[in-house]
Order: C-alpha cells, then sequence, then structure tokens
C-alpha cells in the first residue's frame, strides 16, 4: 500500500512537521529536564489536536487536500504490514478535528491519573506502561476488526491503560478526579466504574450491529494489557505494589515519600542494640544518643539525625572500623563502613 506523503503539496507536509514537532517536543523536554513525563504526553496529546484542527481551517480555506496524517493512523487491514506497524503508537496521539471533548476526556484522565501513577512508577517504568496500554488498545482493536479499512486513533487506549495499571498496583491510593464532584476518589472506584461503563457500552454495540463511533475494545485493550503487565513493570520500582501511605499527593511528593518510608521502619524498642547483642558494653560517650535513638525515633527525620550522631562518634564493636549513616527506602540504617556483614543495624 503506497503512502500518501508522496501527493503532499507544501502546505500539506508544513503541517505534518508541525505535528510531529507538536507531538515530540513536550515529551523531549520533560525528560531533558526531569519534570513530569506524565505532565508531558498530556501537552503533547493537546498541541497534537491543536495542528489537527488548525488543518480543518485550512481545508475549509482551500489550502490543503489531503489528510496529512493519512500514512501515521490506525488502519486494522495495513497494519498487518510492517510498513504500518508504526501507527500502533503514532494513531495515539491523533483524535478527531470534530470531537475535542474525546481530546479533552483523555487529557483529564493522563493528567489527574498519569501523574501520581509516575509518581509511584518512577519516569522509566512509567514510560514502559503508558506505551504498553497505548500498544495493547490498538492490537485490542486490530484483533477485533481486522478486515476493517476505518481509520483508528486517539489516545483512549493508553489512557485506560493507566487507570488498568494504577488498580494493578495502587487500588488504594486516593486521586483528585472529577466525576460528581471534583475530589479525591479511590483508584478503584474510578477505573472499575470507567472498566464497567466500557464492557456494556462494548457488548451493547456487539449486539446492535451498529458502530458507536468509539472504539470501545482499544480502551478494553489498553486496561487489560496494562493491567496484566504492571506487577512486572514496577518489581523493583521506588513504590511497593499496594503500600498504604494515603497516596502520592501531586502538590507534595516529599511528604508522600515521607509516609512510605515511616510506614516502612523498623520499631527499635522491641531490639536490642548492636554493641548488646555482641556481648560489647556500649561505649560511654555513645550511651545517651543511643538510648534517645531507641526511644524517641519513629519520625524518620530523628531517627536519621540520631544514627548519623552515633555513626560520626562511634565505630563497628566488629571491626572497630567507622560507622556510616545509609538512607534506604525503609528509613535510615548504621552500617560498617568496612563490611555490612559486620554490622547492619536495624536488621532487615
Amino acid at each position: 500500500m503506497p503512502f500518501a506523503l508522496s501527493l503532499f503539496n507544501g502546505a500539506e507536509l508544513m503541517l505534518l512537521g508541525l505535528w510531529v514537532v507538536a507531538v515530540l517536543a513536550p515529551m523531549i523536554y520533560a525528560i531533558r529536564s526531569g519534570t513530569s513525563l506524565a505532565m508531558g504526553i498530556t501537552v503533547s496529546v493537546l498541541l497534537g489536536a491543536v495542528v489537527q484542527v488548525l488543518w480543518s481551517m485550512m481545508s475549509a480555506w482551500g489550502l490543503v487536500h489531503y489528510w496529512v496524517w493519512s500514512d501515521v493512523v490506525l488502519v486494522p487491514v495495513r497494519a498487518k504490514e510492517p510498513t504500518f506497524w508504526h501507527t500502533l503508537i503514532t494513531a495515539g496521539f491523533l483524535h478527531s478535528q470534530g470531537d475535542m471533548m474525546h481530546v479533552l476526556g483523555n487529557v483529564v484522565i493522563l493528567a489527574l491519573v498519569g501523574v501520581p501513577l509516575e509518581q509511584r512508577l518512577g519516569t522509566k517504568r512509567f514510560a514502559v506502561i503508558y506505551f504498553i496500554g497505548l500498544l495493547g488498545g490498538s492490537l485490542g482493536w486490530v484483533v477485533f476488526n481486522h478486515d476493517s479499512y476505518t481509520p483508528a486513533l486517539g489516545a483512549s487506549g493508553a489512557a485506560f491503560g493507566l487507570l488498568g495499571a494504577y488498580l494493578a498496583g495502587w487500588p488504594k491510593d486516593e486521586i483528585p478526579f472529577p466525576l460528581l464532584l471534583i475530589r479525591p476518589w479511590p483508584v478503584v472506584f474510578i477505573a472499575l466504574l470507567y472498566f464497567g461503563l466500557e464492557l456494556i457500552r462494548a457488548f451493547a454495540t456487539m449486539e446492535s450491529g451498529v458502530s458507536s463511533g468509539i472504539a470501545h475494545m482499544a480502551h478494553i485493550g489498553g486496561f487489560v494489557a496494562a493491567y496484566a503487565l504492571l506487577p512486572l513493570v514496577a518489581r523493583g520500582g521506588p513504590v511497593p505494589l499496594g503500600i498504604l501511605d494515603g497516596g502520592p499527593s501531586q502538590g507534595d511528593a516529599h511528604a508522600a515519600q515521607r509516609r512510605r518510608i515511616k510506614a516502612s521502619m523498623v520499631d527499635l524498642t522491641s531490639l536490642v542494640d548492636p554493641w548488646t547483642d555482641r556481648g560489647v558494653e556500649v561505649p560511654k560517650h555513645l550511651r545517651e544518643p543511643l538510648k534517645n535513638l531507641m526511644q524517641a525515633s519513629d519520625e524518620p527525620e530523628t531517627r536519621a539525625a540520631w544514627m548519623e550522631h552515633l555513626a560520626d562518634a562511634g565505630h563497628c564493636p566488629e571491626c572497630d572500623a567507622p560507622l556510616g549513616l545509609v538512607e534506604r527506602a525503609s528509613g535510615p540504617y548504621l552500617q560498617c563502613s568496612v563490611s555490612a556483614e559486620h554490622l547492619e543495624w536495624p536488621p532487615r
């Protein structure tokens, strides 16, 4: 199947190039600046839609004659050809020019669900799960419409993928979302509501045999793919699956991280200090700070401060080497500077 690109005039080539820049620039900026990739993707989807509206205006003025996204939109019958495999991804950054409410609906999910999910997964894992949802949605649509010549486009598969991934990883998180009211809702409620409604709509469309104009199977495919693969993608990530810490805050990521650390810290009041545990008398100058550490260090900052004092003033009871303070996801630890096998306290 030939590419339409060879038929484009100058204005059409300019619009296609502008769309590519509009889609790629926000994501590249987010990666290079270390800002939220979820917000970068959200801006990419919005700017891509703006360029499409610009095409509609230029078409009405007679300046363009071809739909300039012909080679990057998903058409099931040609998606089997390797030369058009790229459309499984590129179609996710296109929308119908006549349905801006669909664009806004996807933007709401990408921003309000994507940002806290990225805080849970980290940027690299978030990027992987986003494209799993996008690809899963496209493949779901192709499988159920393999003989269709009708173009399919939209970020809904990826957006539903974010809902599926969040449900699989941290279903009890509460995130601000505009349902009946704009307020925090549990992820399990938001995700299952959207997925349930989509199943109902898909079955209704199949029973009636009349297309609704919405790619329901793409939504379901993105949701299921991301839900199934999230545990694999999140393995070894910054936040354990299912942790209950109130959920990440879009306005205060540091506070959310602090709550996670506090929830996983070891209770020191039931432990024996590393000197007594080895049958060695606690050095006199360490007794008071050690007592304070074990009795009044249920806050991460307090525990780190007393441990830092012990590390500066103490030595390993095993080899007499200096001590160090190690920060982990489960809180601060005292450790021998020569070998963790000599001393690592509290024990993990």
